[in-house]
């Protein structure tokens, strides 16, 4: 790469705080003017298993994770050289990820066999973490409490870092003040004190020999606010708070629980409610009602949640609610699978998603822009449309975070759809009633004049339920005109966008979270082999745009898809759909998300072997 980012990375056993540590490291990179792209891997027992925080820090904004590793920091030794049998379990340890001349902090306790290491081109930096917590202590009048604070060796890891960084500390000790406020506050400045001593015990006792330097950089964008670190998981909340939601419903599932976690935190702010709901199926059917209420209705899950809300979302479609609106979370599967883990397997499933032929939407953001327009977008659909929205996601959507200015709001208005209105005496209402485009105007409860019934049975233009042959042709029609309607009005922006020059010699295909790698990868294959690269994202995916798609897809030279999951599906449904087969296909599958550099990798095999099909796999922990 012309212009080297540096990767960061604390290792630890599940559940000893590398989350807030490397949070609250990449709050100080971005206060110093520079760009974070992190990610959290974690295994889905509670406690105890290894665990790993990559931080991605550049001057510019990066969207993927890079699996070189400038420096690691080690809470624990399994960190550095894995476990003893990796056969079929466990992991190799981090310290083979280091780059040449990378370097190493960890435990001074930590006595490393050197046969283990096998490495003599990296530094190794022990540090007594626990001389450092005492003193600490100590000068706290805290040594008393010393297990139950035990935590902050991690505070100390993080100093010490940026002593080898020779990045300015007091951007790390003014966000440890901030995290601990009030009645915390002697806390947070233990932690000041902690970080303080692991960046002075480095400075004294090794050398300036590590060449991957991180400065602050002068912010540049004086005109936008203080840049912000976002999760997909808070743009899609963020996004429905936005839209006006009204009631979100779930049950406790990883990786959507997050995302309901921080609306329960936002609820007292705003006029909305989040309920825990028993199971999936109450969730997602306290939603349709909710929404045949008048209310902006949302749920959100993952896989195994959807698969028992499937009769729920029929029942939305055929008595045309209004919503509700469905955030698919996807992790790895079949069954609990990988529930921690990265995949996109699931788009099949969300395109056919109740027995029998109903009208819904599935739409695909691939970043926090992304995530807030269409999950603000998405309310708008249902009530437009009245039928259910499906927006997928992902682990990876959820758990990374992004460095943005501000997430933009240009353009997004609150359209509640089509509303009946009582024209005069004798009018009797018809909530079904067959009009040119499918939609029928709906009345909000209370209305005067408003009543209606509603079934999910075959029903006529009154509710009633009917199974007369006519009836049904004209109410299948009628409700699937809908779906094609939608098609129509929708815009182009947000059914698909292509990256690059339209005449590149290889156009790369993908969906959802796979975005940022991909833009990641062309940046830097645009600039080697003489090949010019382009990326077709499509982020509408029923109705699916099969006349925009092959319009792109007829002209280009060579096609690659790129996709989180074992068959390629999107791939399979634009040749179901257009007639145009994709000539490469790059899957990964092993529950982690594409780096850059595997996808560089896998799409130069691509055009130098002619491969049909480059799996990616780097066998991270």
């Amino acid at each position: 790469m012309s212009n080297p980012d540096v990767t960061w990375l604390i290792g630890g056993p599940q559940g000893s705080g590398i989350n807030v540590s490397a949070e609250s490291l990449a709050k100080a990179i971005v206060r110093g003017g520079l760009r974070v792209f992190s990610n959290i891997e974690y295994h889905s027992n509670i406690m105890g298993e290894h665990s790993y925080y990559r931080v991605r820090i550049s001057e510019q904004d990066r969207h993927s994770i890079l699996d070189r590793v400038n420096l690691v920091v080690a809470l624990d030794e399994e960190t550095l050289v894995g476990e003893p049998h990796v056969e079929f379990t466990g992991h190799h340890g981090h310290l083979g990820e280091l780059v040449p001349g990378g370097a190493a902090i960890y435990d001074a306790a930590i006595k490393l066999d050197p046969a283990k290491v096998g490495r003599d081109d990296i530094h190794l930096y022990p540090v007594p973490y626990s001389d450092l917590l005492r003193q600490t202590l100590r000068e706290f009048d805290r040594e008393s409490q010393l297990s139950r604070l035990r935590v902050m060796a991690n505070t100390i890891a993080v100093g010490a870092s940026l002593a080898v960084l020779d990045y300015d500390l007091k951007y790390f000790c003014d966000v440890l003040r901030e995290s601990f406020t009030g009645r915390r506050g002697e806390v947070g400045e233990m932690n000041v004190r902690a970080a303080t001593l692991g960046f002075e015990y480095v400075r004294q006792h090794y050398g300036d020999g590590f060449a991957y330097k991180v400065h602050a950089k002068p912010n540049q964008n004086g005109h936008h606010p203080r840049p912000m670190l976002i999760r997909g998981m808070h743009a899609c909340g963020a996004a429905k708070i936005k839209a006006g939601l009204g009631i979100q419903t779930y049950y406790p599932i990883s990786p959507a629980t997050d995302e309901s976690v921080y609306l329960e935190s936002q609820q007292r702010n705003y006029d909305f409610a989040v309920v825990q709901t028993e199971d999936e199926i109450a969730a997602i059917n306290m939603a349709v009602g909710a929404a045949h209420a008048g209310v902006r209705a949302a749920t959100s899950t993952s896989g195994p949640g959807v698969s028992l809300m499937v009769e729920g979302i029929g029942f939305a479609s055929m008595t045309e609610a209004p919503g509700p609106v469905l955030f698919f979370w996807q992790r790895g599967g079949p069954s609990t699978g990988l529930p921690t883990r990265q995949e996109q397997a699931d788009l099949r499933f969300a395109m056919q998603l109740a027995h029998g032929e109903s009208p819904h939407i599935v739409v695909a953001p691939g970043d926090p822009q992304e995530i807030f327009e269409d999950s603000f977008e998405s309310f708008n659909w249902a009530d437009r449309y009245q039928m259910p929205v499906i927006v997928m996601l992902d682990k990876y959507l959820s758990t990374a975070h992004w460095t943005i200015d501000e997430l933009k709001m240009d353009g997004l208005k609150i359209d509640r759809g089509i509303l009946w209105h009582q024209n005069g005496d004798g009018d009797r209402y018809l909530r079904y009633a067959f009009t040119e485009n499918g939609i029928s105007p709906r009345a909000v409860p209370g209305q005067e004049g408003g009543i209606f019934w509603s079934t999910t049975d075959e029903h006529d233009p009154r509710g009633h339920i009917t199974e007369d042959a006519t009836n049904r042709i004209r109410m299948m029609e009628k409700r699937m005109k809908k779906l094609e309607v939608a098609g129509q009005e929708i815009p182009q922006a947000r059914k698909l966008h292509l990256y690059g020059p339209a005449d590149a010699d290889v156009t790369v295909i993908g969906w959802g979270s796979t975005k940022g790698s991909i833009l990641d990868a062309l940046d830097e294959l645009n600039g080697q082999g003489g090949l010019r690269w382009n990326y077709l994202q499509v982020r509408l995916l029923r109705p699916f745009p099969a006349e925009e798609i092959s319009t792109i897809l007829r002209n280009a030279k060579k096609t690659v898809i790129v996709e989180n999951n074992y068959t390629c599906q999107l791939g399979g449904m634009i040749r179901e759909m257009t007639g145009i087969s994709i000539d490469h296909e790059v899957p990964k599958f092993e529950g982690r998300p594409f780096s850059q550099e595997e996808l560089v990798e896998a799409l130069t095999k691509v055009v130098t072997t002619g491969e049909k099909r480059v799996f990616v796999s780097h066998l991270s922990a």
